[in-house]
């Protein structure tokens, strides 16, 4: 995956070029600066985004891709948004913050569009993000959780899932410490990929386990070139945890549950970020028979009773081919159908009317096929996540209870079931 840690530490860097650079996006001093479809209704509405179509982020960046399709084919089925054709402008940022910079100048100058969707993780969305801002347009994010994106008082920047980063395990965490005297673990260990997602719901998650008085005995951050997890794996043996908290993407969280069970040692509990929401790949990765009892958050289920979901599934299914619906094609149809909830309610799309879009967005809530979304005043999420764990070889929601598509939990972590 690249040098992920030394990319994290220049991102303040890039996002500041891109708030440069974003001068040739076209809006003009009064920031009306129009669109190429302003005043035509019979010329599509143009929507733009870049996804990572190659690269390291490629598996979500396609999986996006699909849901941003699939909403879009729905909608012009439907009569289309405001009564006009949607034309999705998709560019391949290959996963790279410079091109994602690029791409989303050229969407606003060159491209024209009316308007944009986000990409793919919090290491292309915050200079993303900052491109849109400076051209005072919307900017809704299926992806990109780091509660860093929120905090530099940008005005157009929305998050289409639940929670961010650093409160995706929430629920999880506060379940634990809720846990009989006799059951609730007593410490806990944290490896963790230096990752602007992974650290701080890693980081999140400790603070309420900590609060609780459960004890931190490790902690660990890698960098994204590590591949063998063996000494990792020695090292929290030897602390000999309750609990272990895995903060990592897909790759490095195969591998760091092979190497757990290479060195023989089962916590009593295991939560892991990322991996474990991949369904059959991550059963496959880890050997199906180590997977019961993991535990990890997820912002979509096939199985839920959100308004639209079982269409979206099925429609999904029908389309590509595919039993299993992708987290990040879900997330993207979300931020979709945010972006035609605020177009709808304000009948435009025109440049100069973007910041009250965007004010719509902040003052509203919107059904989604993730559940009823809302926004704090900087654009992150108000909601919590849904806590899935492995059971019998098959991924299930468990929390909230309201959510559950299972009425039990199973009692700790519990490899070569």
């Amino acid at each position: 995956m690249g040098l992920r840690s030394t990319r994290w530490a220049i991102l303040a860097i890039t996002a500041a070029l891109a708030l440069t650079v974003g001068a040739c996006g076209g809006d003009d001093d009064d920031g009306g600066g129009g669109s190429a479809s302003s005043g035509d209704s019979s010329e599509p509405i143009k929507i733009g985004a870049s996804l990572p179509l190659t690269g390291e982020f490629s598996e979500p960046g396609k999986a996006a891709q699909q849901g941003y399709e699939l909403w879009a084919d729905q909608i012009n089925a439907n009569g289309g948004l405001l009564g006009r054709k949607v034309e999705l402008v998709v560019k391949d940022d290959a996963s790279n913050q410079n091109t994602v910079v690029s791409d989303y100048n050229a969407l606003i100058a060159q491209d024209k569009v009316d308007l944009l969707l986000g990409t793919f993780s919090s290491l292309l969305n915050l200079p993303a993000s900052a491109v849109a801002e400076r051209n005072r347009m919307v900017y809704v994010e299926p992806a990109g959780g780091n509660p860093d994106i929120f905090n530099r008082g940008f005005k157009t920047i929305f998050f289409a899932q639940q929670a961010t980063a650093d409160h995706q395990g929430d629920v999880w965490a506060n379940w634990i410490t809720q846990l009989p005297e006799d059951k609730r673990p007593k410490t806990a260990a944290y490896p963790t990929l230096d990752d602007p997602f992974t650290t701080p719901t890693s980081e999140g998650i400790e603070k309420i386990l900590s609060g609780a008085g459960i004890e931190t005995v490790y902690r660990k951050t890698y960098t994204a070139d590590q591949t063998n997890f063996d000494s990792i794996a020695n090292a929290v043996k030897a602390k000999n945890p309750d609990l272990v908290v895995a903060g990592t993407q897909f790759e490095d969280g195969i591998g760091m549950m092979r190497a757990l069970n290479k060195v023989g040692f089962a916590p009593k509990w295991l939560y892991e970020t990322n991996a474990p929401s991949f369904g059959s790949q991550f059963a496959d990765g880890v050997g199906e028979e180590n997977t019961e009892g993991v535990f990890y958050a997820v912002s979509h289920s096939q199985e839920a009773k959100t308004p639209g979901n079982a269409e979206f599934v099925k429609a999904y299914q029908d389309k590509f081919g595919e039993e299993t619906v992708p987290e990040d094609a879900a997330d993207a149809y979300a931020a979709a159908q945010v972006l035609q909830a605020t177009v709808e309610a304000n009948k435009t799309v025109e440049r100069a009317d973007q910041l009250k879009l965007a004010d719509w967005i902040r003052s509203n809530s919107v059904d989604t096929i993730l559940g009823t979304l809302s926004w704090n005043e900087n654009g992150s999420p108000k909601g919590e996540f849904l806590i899935g764990q492995w059971q019998d070889g098959k991924a299930e929601i468990v929390l909230p209870e309201d959510a559950a598509t299972t009425d039990k939990i199973v009692e700790g972590y519990k490899p070569g079931s």
